[in-house]
Formats: C-alpha cells, structure tokens, sequence
C-alpha cells in the first residue's frame, strides 16, 4: 500500500539537498521460459538522515531534538495518530483518555519541552479521598491544604506518626536530585515503606491504592528509585489534566515538527542492516527505507523485539532479573448528568477497603470542564490488572455494583456507560533489580528509547527520546548543541 502523509504535507523521500523523481525501476533479466517471471528487487528508497519508529512521546522528543539540532528525519507512526499510549478519543462528546492518566507538572524533562499555558492545566486537589469502612476519608497535602490535614490527622487513615513519616519523606526526596535518586541503592517501593516505619493500615489503605494506581501495581513491587522520583515530583508539582485531554501533550509536540516529516498508518515490519552496516527499515507495504545516520527505535518493547526479531538485541535484563510481566490496566467511563455527581470537588476517590475491584476513580469534568458537554458528567473508574476472563457486561456490573456502595444506588444506576478499555501494556514493569539509565546505543546505527529504557512516567519518555538522539550524535561526530 502506499505511504500515508498527514493531510496537507508535502514529503521529499530524499534530504534536502538531493534529487528524486521517485519513481521504483525494476530489472529486466534474461530467462529462458517465457512464463517465468524474472525476479524483482525490494525497491530501496534512500530517506532523511535519520528515521524515527514511533510517535509516542519517546519518539516525539527524539524528532523534537533532531529538529532543533536541524538534522533531518523521518517520523513513522504504525496508527492514525501520535502519542503511543498517550491518547484521547471523542465519544457522544466527552472527551476519554485511554486509561488513567495524570500529567505532573514538576516533571523536569516535560519542564523544557513544553508550553504549559498552551496546555491550559487543569489542577486536581491536592491529596485523595479514600473509601474505607463505608466512609470517605481525606488525606491532604499540608503545605497547600493545611487546615484540610489537620482535620484530617484523627482520621483512620494511618496515624500521626504517618502522618509524620509522610513529611519527613518529603524533606528526604527533596534533598536528592533525580540523578541522585534514578541511579541510588533500590528496594521494592512496599520494602522502602517498611523501612521507613510506615504503618500497615497507611500502606494498605493510602499507598496501595494511590501509588499502586500510579504503577498500575498494587503489591508495590515497583522499584523505590521510581517511587522517590514520583514523590519528588508530587512534593514540587501539580497533579493537572490538559483541557482538551492528555493527547494534547503529545499534539503540542508533533505540531512543532516540520509537516513533511511525520508518516501516519506506516508500520514498520523489520529492520535490517546493509553490507555497509547501513539500517533498513521494511514497511509493512514492501517499501524498504535506508538511513543515512540511523535509526531510533521508539516503541514498545514488545514491538522492538519483533522488528527485530533476534538480529539485534536490545540490553539484557540486569542478573538475576528474570522477564517480567507488562503492568496492565482496565478504565471504564460513564457519563451522568450534572446532578447526578455526588461531589464537585477535583478530587482522586481511592479505594482504601482492600475490597472490590476498583482502585481508583474521578469525576474528568470536576478537574476539566471541557471534557465533557455542558450539563453532563463524565467519570473514570480505574482497575488494576486487564480481567481477560471477565466479561465486559459483568465487570460493568461489578464496577455500578461496586460504586453504589460508595455514592448511592440512587445517583449510580443512572449513570450510563461510555465505553471500557483494556490496556494490556499500560507501563513496563520495573520492580528490582532495575537500571532507569539504559545504554540506547545497541548496534551500528540503531539506538532504542521509551519508557522501558528509563523511568517508567511521561518524564522518562521524554528522557529517553532526548538521550537516544544524544548517543546518535556521538557516534556519528556531530557536534552537540
């Protein structure tokens, strides 16, 4: 099939300074039975410098360094639209990101690539109501809700002494730098917890839900480099939603890209190299692309390991680690008229119960109006783990069931379903041992990036985008800005 451009673009398969007319020439070779056909080439068409495989964020951050250093690329998306995991879908006009998501303003590496007043934010509270022995409970941050927490420091959510190890928590991440903290002696986030002396009913009922909703892990088996670098980040920043959902993110990016250098719906089949070490890049239409410089690899893991399929490896688990299973998520929507929301507030709502199935949930149009019509509702009700033997129908009524519990079967069983997604790749899975500072560079000309290689949070996309294109450039003597 042919190559798909973005609308409106104009696409030269050569850099600038060559010529082309594009046109694929096949070879005439002698044959002695009229009806054999004489074989063709695999048509070879030699591109930009430097081809990029993905548009999520990782790949997203690698163009958006190659652009600013002026070196010429080609962007390849195998879907109809950048940001990888990072999207957002119009349904009956809300606006339904794919799975739970929360953008951290505090995230350095997001700090230096984007506009935030472009991105018009929007804050949650800071802290979470948490569901337990029937009730809701508040757990507030001091420093932006004092009188909130100290209302709150009677609750059953932990002790004052919790309360106090939190704070104490805080000056600790606090006093490292992410260096600091990506490359320090590690533990399980659930060990790091003991450690500290928190109390079995604060891990159980605050942190499980709340970090384990953001590992997609509620054993909190995910490493503690990456639990101080969330802290950290939460200790400095907000928790926000963009207005017109979280793809606006990797949208912001992609717009800033030249047009002529971005290919959606292009799948990328294998990779390969030349007699010279040369990468090629095999489309899923036959068309085989050659690189010049190299080729940064931003996908999935999963889907690294089949292009490549055994000719190249990407860096081995560290010894000892054995391959891990992807953390994987289930988040349903609902819409309900305004009436029917239990609370206005732009707060998270964790489950604290150690009962049910729900982890986490939020009313999208308490924090961001926009995402959805006027004098309509919308909610998201998060899972941990992908339920493949749970129909959709019956976890639906497990989750209205569930939430009935919570809110009121009166306003819940109005509510009306939008839409379910499973996630089965949500995030990598990075519990101990970890290495957050992978090597990109795995080859002659073919460097990997995405949040496997780094931290697992849209921080250490972007990180790892940025450190590919970086190790691309040392090898090939270019001078660094």
């Amino acid at each position: 099939m042919p190559l798909t451009l973005l609308p409106s673009s104009s696409f030269s398969f050569l850099s600038p300074t060559s010529k082309s007319t594009h046109s694929h020439r096949f070879f005439t070779i002698p044959h002695a039975s009229t009806t054999q056909l004489a074989p063709k080439p695999p048509p070879v068409i030699k591109t930009d410098p430097v081809i990029v495989i993905g548009a999520g964020l990782a790949g997203l951050a690698a163009a958006t360094r190659l652009n600013s250093d002026n070196i010429p690329f080609l962007l390849l998306e195998a879907s109809d639209g950048v940001g990888g995991r990072v999207r957002t879908d119009v349904v009956n006009g809300f606006l339904l990101d794919r799975g739970f998501q929360i953008f951290i303003t505090a995230y350095p590496e997001a700090q230096k690539l984007l506009n935030y007043n472009e991105l018009n934010l929007r804050k949650f509270y800071s802290g979470a109501r948490i569901y337990y022995d029937g009730k809701f409970h508040t757990v507030a941050d001091p420093l932006r809700h004092f009188s909130d927490s100290v209302l709150s420091l009677g609750n059953p959510i932990g002790s004052v002494l919790d309360k106090l190890l939190i704070a104490l928590t805080r000056v600790r991440v606090l006093s490292k730098s992410y260096e600091e903290i990506m490359s320090a002696d590690e533990v399980s986030t659930i060990q790091l917890l003991k450690n500290i002396g928190f109390s079995d009913s604060m891990i159980g009922r605050f942190f499980r839900p709340f970090f384990g909703g953001i590992f997609f892990d509620p054993q909190l088996e995910t490493t503690s480099r990456l639990f101080d670098f969330v802290f950290k980040c939460l200790a400095l920043g907000d928790n926000t939603l963009p207005a017109k959902g979280i793809d606006e993110i990797p949208n912001q990016l992609a717009a800033k890209l030249p047009s002529d250098s971005l290919l959606l719906n292009t799948k990328v089949v294998s990779v390969d190299s030349d007699d010279s070490n040369s990468p090629l890049v095999t489309l899923e239409s036959g068309e085989i692309l050659k690189s010049e410089l190299g080729v940064i690899m931003a996908v999935e893991q999963p889907a690294v390991d089949k292009i490549l399929a055994g000719k190249k490896q990407p860096p081995p688990p560290p010894p000892g680690q054995r391959k891990k299973p992807a953390r994987s998520t289930v988040c349903l929507y609902f819409s309900m008229d305004q009436d029917q929301v239990p609370v206005q507030d732009p707060v998270l709502f964790l489950n604290g119960s150690g009962k049910g199935i729900i982890n986490n949930m939020f009313f999208a149009t308490n924090v961001a109006p926009s995402y959805g019509p006027s004098n309509k509702a919308l909610a998201s009700v998060s899972l941990i783990g992908l339920y493949e033997n749970t129909a959709d129908d019956d976890l639906r009524a497990e989750v209205i069931k569930e939430l009935s519990g919570w809110f009121g079967a009166s306003k819940v069983e109005s509510w009306r379903h939008l839409r379910t997604y499973r996630i089965g790749f949500a995030q990598p899975n990075q519990s101990p041992p970890t290495d957050l500072m992978k090597n990109p560079d795995i080859g002659p000309g073919l460097y990997l990036c995405g949040d496997y290689m780094t931290s697992a949070t849209f921080d250490g996309a972007l990180v790892s985008g940025r450190r590919a294109v970086e190790a691309l450039l040392k090898d090939r003597a270019l001078a660094l800005v």
